[in-house]
């Protein structure tokens, strides 16, 4: 299990645009559409990953509690399905709906998007202001496969809560830790 590291994206830095396909929904969307009244999380993941499977209720519980207090969330896989067939859009629709995802899971072929929001590893989170301005990034919480620390989501929360309360966020943005992104070679 490869350990690789979030590229932490810098602070204010303005949301790439994308339209991609919802494997569950079969429809394009794009960020304007996913757009949360009071911010938009976007988490790169994909299905086969020890990281992203660690924390799928995670992600799933964070969404759920916010969502209602107006954030938007999207999940995106960019893996190369031709050498990991588990994350293809066929596989990615029964995840998603065996997991109970309350946010769409969109295919990135191309791995523009991905590359545009220079990530680089399963899962890798980023949170954005009602403007689209970069305002976390990094891990869910301290929790790894195998390190015996529960998930919670704490940073994702806290970071969340800063934003809806409009307040700094002082504590330090851990980089996220997971499985590479499969890029196409």
């Amino acid at each position: 299990m490869a350990r690789t590291p979030s590229k932490m994206l810098p602070l204010g830095t303005q949301a790439p645009d994308f339209s991609l396909k919802d494997t569950v929904s079969d429809t394009f969307m794009g960020l304007k559409d996913l757009k949360g009244r009071k911010g938009t999380v976007v988490m790169f993941i994909c299905n086969h990953c020890p990281f992203v499977i660690h924390v799928n209720q995670g992600l799933v519980s964070v969404a759920n509690d916010y969502i209602e207090k107006g954030i938007g969330f999207v999940a995106i896989s960019s893996n190369d399905v031709v050498n990991y067939p588990q994350d293809s859009p066929d596989n990615m629709k029964i995840h998603a709906k065996r997991e109970g995802y309350p946010f769409p899971y969109l295919y990135d072929e191309t791995q523009d998007v991905a590359k545009a929001y220079d990530a680089a590893c399963t899962p890798d989170l980023y949170v954005f202001d009602a403007s689209l301005q970069l305002i976390y990034r990094g891990q869910l919480d301290d929790s790894r496969p195998g390190n015996g620390i529960p998930v919670t989501g704490n940073d994702l929360r806290h970071a969340l809560d800063c934003l809806i309360e409009n307040k700094d966020n002082s504590r330090p943005q851990k980089p996220s830790i997971g499985c590479n992104i499969k890029w196409k070679v």
